[in-house]
């Protein structure tokens, strides 16, 4: 598919360093060819969640910072078709334009490797379903 027809999605947390960060590396795995996925926050990080980088590793072989992600703000990536909040559990942040959806997401920072694999799981199903949207 042509590039140019490949719909932008745009994963939107608060700090961009962790759930937004395992959406953009599984839908650019997963939807790959249909979309282009990225992710921004309203305020960045110095680096991705670590607990994240590991275990998205150890689960899919993606290195999201080998890849060159990093927490980056909204105004830095190209204008979505699609805007998704991973969830507002640490308030919503505003994009300039209303979120086409909400995906309630826990924040597992700081918490145990089941919890961020429950998430993760959580995440990849949700991505998948976008290729039937």
């Amino acid at each position: 598919m042509n590039n140019r027809n490949r719909k932008k999605v745009a994963f939107i947390c608060v700090h961009n360093s962790c759930r937004s960060q395992i959406a953009e590396a599984l839908g650019n795995l997963l939807l790959g060819d249909s979309f282009e996925c990225y992710s921004a926050g309203t305020e960045v990080k110095p680096q991705i969640n670590q607990d994240a980088v590991r275990i998205m590793k150890e689960m899919y072989g993606i290195d999201m910072e080998k890849n060159g992600q990093y927490s980056k703000l909204v105004d830095e990536i190209p204008e979505p078709d699609i805007a998704i909040s991973m969830g507002c559990d640490v308030g919503c942040p505003f994009i300039g334009r209303p979120f086409d959806d909400n995906w309630g997401l826990q924040d597992p920072t700081g918490q145990d490797d089941d919890k961020f694999k429950a998430v993760i799981k959580e995440i990849e199903s949700k991505v998948k379903s976008l290729a039937t949207e």
